[in-house]
């Protein structure tokens, strides 16, 4: 019926014409039109022309109605059943099929191939129809190596690459599989199998362990399987200035901070589906002073260099020839590096990724202007980078964000301090402006002042993409009248001088205006920010300059005080202002500094809120409103002012929940935490100092009352929001489903 109505047209029209014209007949003998249609109709015949959609629509309605006998009307009903059958039948059919069934037969369907849903952490599996889809494509391929690296790189979102382990066994190779590759004792002339030793790309032969590796304590075995894992992240630096070593101008940093910087690998995709195993290039590993060199020998076919790829340099905007740069070792003390280019030489730069350095042979005229595109290793997305954070921006409006270089002509404003000022000299009551700096690079500056109008909102960010530093010989000063708020966006904050008279933080908040009236600011905002903990970092393994000095310092009663996915050194805050934050670092650089803060560094700070933060140092506040998920890492010195390494002056209000807290907490009434003492779980970091690539990351090693600790059984700390337990987890389940009968896994982590 329902392929004859097509053919047909309608059902009505499948009907003898003698039933048909009986029927037109009786339509215009009658009215069919109610009094309250024939007048609405008529009102729309009166209308001159052109009419709009719905008046078209609602005229043809009428219309056709009007010429429609009762027999049409009664087979249109007819017709409308018939439709829904015939779409409940097609949908059915649809059901049968994973990429067009209904949401509600997905569990269905899940559950006849035996699929276990999983925590959907990463984007790839944050799809349940994707999942289940994927599932079923899989089981075609189930037990081979290939299914589960791209299982493990799906389900945790991070790069992964999965080893037969009995591959690499020293044992007598079965002639109808033989390994040509593996030999039982390694080429000590070639660097590449030593290079490699005891990582994921190792292919040298191993005596048989028989210690599990599901525990992590053996690895080659016949049975066995290892998942190997990068969990940091690569992320990329484009054409940023090279920071010069003080008395020497051959030498310099691709950090723009001034101190070393392991430089890692940006992966090459593989793309959705996984056909030939990872290899070095396709994770985000660390580059290696020899796998590099070999990469510069293929020139324009380089891996590793070039524009888009893990490293490129450029002398005034143009690209380095990669035949031009040599791969060395430049350690040594700054000013007396190890082989630095000579006049004549061969090489016009020299450069070290694993120190992140670079040295220039000496020119033969004015010296190049010399920017480098890098990639940097860190544990997500924190504290400013060219991610992707335009979903964080507070003014959406594009209009309202003015440039920063100016782009108009003539410039309305040359340094990021006019461009400020212009933005808060024009802006009335309720209104929203940004400044948005578009490069990435080095800004330096003597001060950044702002007086912001009643009820008025001014965000200065980093451009999506973008990954500025700020160097500064004063302070970032906000000011404003009522119910005014000053916001940074994706901004690195760093200090060129030491403290002095009159600068007590990198963003000092006042009491007074300029004009001395009460400073009303009422919301001061950092998201993915970094002010350098210790203000400045002294090369070359980035101790702290100044440590314990405050990098936020905030006076207005009254004054809100809001950070979100931001590394911060020590905060010191008036009594009167409120702070939260969330997913933050709070670093004093020392146990035994005072992360949080009055102004005194010694009384209670503001009220603080603290969801998913690392402290490094003491904590004091005059109420803790909720300190969640959270890691205060302190310790008493010897002859401490402090009563307590964490200090809360009211006990009878607030809360501390699923958070590890250093030895005799003074806290409000606690839920759920990890209190420091003898035989008593404590965090393991890879680094506690900033610019290290595992800064204030857990091992993998620390207890599970730690590492699985938080109320939804991720991390307690800053990346909790990362839930790497979470996906550990689900990788775990999936492996399960698609493991060879016999064989077990393991998961290494590899930086």
């Amino acid at each position: 019926m329902s392929s004859a109505t097509n053919a047909g047209g309608s059902l009505f029209d499948l009907l003898p014409a003698l039933y048909r014209l009986r029927d037109a007949q009786i339509a215009q003998s009658a009215t069919l039109l109610t009094p309250a249609e024939q007048v609405q109709l008529a009102a729309l015949q009166a209308l001159t022309p052109p009419l709009s959609p719905d008046q078209q629509q609602a005229l043809a309605d009428l219309t056709a109605k009007a010429a429609r006998g009762p027999l049409q009307s009664l087979v249109m009903l007819i017709e409308e059943q018939l439709a829904v059958l015939a779409e409940n039948l097609g949908q059915l059919y649809d059901d049968q099929f994973i990429e067009t069934c209904a949401p509600w037969v997905i569990p269905y369907i899940g559950d006849l191939i035996g699929y276990q849903t999983v925590n959907g952490i990463a984007p790839a599996v944050a799809s349940p129809r994707a999942e289940v889809a994927h599932t079923i494509s899989f089981r075609r391929r189930k037990g081979t190596a290939l299914v589960m690296e791209q299982l493990a790189r799906d389900v945790t979102g991070w790069g992964a690459h999965a080893v037969e382990m009995f591959q690499v066994l020293s044992d007598t190779q079965y002639m109808n599989h033989l390994r040509r590759f593996n030999h039982y004792a390694p080429d000590l002339r070639n660097w590449r199998p030593g290079i490699y030793m005891d990582t994921a790309f190792d292919r040298t032969a191993h005596r048989v362990d028989v210690r599990r590796i599901a525990t992590r304590r053996g690895r080659y075995n016949i049975q066995n399987i290892g998942i190997f894992l990068w969990s940091l992240n690569a992320y990329t630096v484009t054409q940023s200035p090279v920071s010069p070593v003080p008395g020497a101008p051959q030498c310099f940093r691709f950090n723009p901070l001034g101190v070393d910087l392991p430089l890692f690998n940006n992966p090459l995709p593989q793309g959705v589906e996984i056909t030939a195993p990872a290899a070095p290039a396709n994770v985000p590993a660390r580059l290696r002073r020899r796998v590099l060199c070999a990469d510069l020998q293929s020139g324009a076919g380089s891996t590793y260099y070039g524009d888009g790829n893990s490293l490129a340099l450029y002398f005034g905007g143009k690209l380095v020839n990669a035949y031009q740069i040599r791969i060395c070792n430049l350690s040594g003390p700054d000013g007396s590096w190890i082989n630095v280019p000579t006049a004549g030489s061969p090489y016009v730069v020299a450069v070290d990724p694993e120190l992140g350095r670079l040295a220039l042979a000496p020119p033969a005229g004015a010296a190049p202007v010399v920017t480098a595109s890098f990639c940097y290793g860190f544990n997500a997305d924190m504290g400013g980078g060219e991610y992707a954070r335009g979903s964080s921006f507070t003014v959406q409006n594009i209009e309202s964000a003015l440039p920063f270089p100016d782009t108009a002509v003539p410039a309305r404003y040359s340094t990021l301090q006019e461009a400020l000022t212009y933005a808060a000299g024009g802006l009335p009551v309720n209104r929203q402006i940004a400044v948005e700096i578009k490069n990435t690079g080095v800004y330096p500056a003597a001060s950044l002042a702002v007086d912001l109008p009643a009820g008025t909102t001014l965000e200065l960010r980093a451009a999506d993409g973008s990954r500025p530093v700020l160097v500064l010989k004063g302070e970032i000063s906000p000011t404003g009248g009522a119910s005014s708020a000053f916001l940074l966006n994706g901004l690195i904050v760093s200090s060129a001088v030491a403290p002095g008279p009159g600068r007590i933080a990198l963003v000092h908040v006042p009491a007074a205006r300029p004009d001395g009236s009460p400073n009303q600011l009422a919301q001061l905002s950092l998201v993915h920010c970094t002010l350098v903990p210790g203000w400045a970092l002294q090369p070359p393994d980035g101790t702290p300059q100044y440590p314990g000095q405050a990098s936020l310092a905030a006076e207005p009663p009254g004054l809100q005080v809001n950070v979100s996915r931001s590394i911060l050194g020590a905060l010191r805050t008036a009594g009167l202002v409120i702070v939260n934050l969330a997913d933050s670092v709070v670093d004093a650089s020392s146990r035994t500094g005072v992360a949080y803060a009055a102004l005194d560094a010694d009384a209670g700070g503001g009220a603080l809120t603290a969801t998913g933060c690392t402290f490094i140092g003491k904590v004091h506040a005059a109420l803790m409103t909720l300190v969640s998920n959270s890691i205060v890492w302190a310790g008493l010195a010897s002859g401490d002012s402090f009563a307590a390494p964490l200090w809360s002056e009211r006990k009878q209000a607030g809360c501390v929940r699923f958070s590890f807290l250093p030895s005799n907490p003074i806290a409000p009434r606690q839920f759920e935490c990890v209190v420091q003492g003898p035989n008593v779980p404590q965090p393991l970091f890879f680094s506690t100092r900033y610019g290290d690539p595992g800064y204030a990351k857990l091992l993998t090693s620390t207890p599970n009352a730690i590492r699985k600790g938080a109320d939804d059984g991720g991390e307690m700390g800053a990346f909790h929001f990362v839930l790497a337990p979470l996906r550990e987890a689900d990788l775990r389940i999936r492996l399960q489903e698609y493991l060879p009968v016999g064989m077990e896994f393991g998961i290494i982590y590899q930086n």
